[in-house]
């Protein structure tokens, strides 16, 4: 069995399709570890803002066998039949898997926005605050520590069959649209 770490966002009917996104990897990875649930701007594309969260799950899944699940998830959420640029009904990127770094088969690992978005760092650490990534001698928790960006990234309310995934306490300290100032560390 191999740990992975997934980055999950939609933009798009977002209750909707992160509810349907985390029942299929239920389905394909069994038990689920998840973030709170942050909500972005879009970065990278004109669109709407984003809910984003970070999924842990074993699998005994080859690499290429996972991105093919994942991609097959994406697809059967209407991800392939987008036709509204800037709309994205799910996304689903590896960000970890085991201790893999460098490109694989074209997945790059760690994937690089772990350390450029706070949109994947910040529920990242929250998840897995002592994990050092594969390649460095970082953990998420320094990263988190350390970074600089200004990309605005609050927590929301989520409840995914009645587990609530973002602590009330959390969404006391940071209301709508508000982030940690850079660096900060709030973890």
């Amino acid at each position: 069995m191999t740990r992975i770490y997934l980055g999950v966002g939609t933009n798009t009917r977002r209750e909707h399709h992160l509810h349907r996104g985390l029942d299929a990897l239920q389905q394909l990875l069994g038990p689920l570890q998840l973030s709170p649930v942050f909500e972005s701007d879009a970065v990278g594309i004109l669109g709407a803002r984003f809910y984003n969260l970070v999924v842990a799950a074993d699998t005994p899944l080859p690499l290429a066998d996972l991105n093919a699940a994942l991609k097959a998830i994406e697809a059967a959420c209407g991800r392939r039949e987008q036709k509204v640029p800037g709309r994205i009904t799910l996304d689903i990127d590896i960000l970890l898997y085991g201790e893999l770094s460098g490109c694989h088969g074209g997945v790059q690992l760690p994937r690089p926005e772990i350390n450029h978005n706070a949109f994947v760092l910040w529920p990242l650490t929250l998840l897995a605050p002592e994990l050092v990534l594969p390649g460095t001698n970082t953990s998420c928790a320094a990263l988190w520590q350390g970074w600089r960006g200004q990309q605005k990234v609050w927590p929301v309310a989520f409840d995914w069959h009645g587990q609530p995934l973002t602590p009330a306490l959390l969404l006391r300290q940071y209301p709508a649209q508000s982030s940690p100032a850079p660096g900060s560390g709030a973890a």
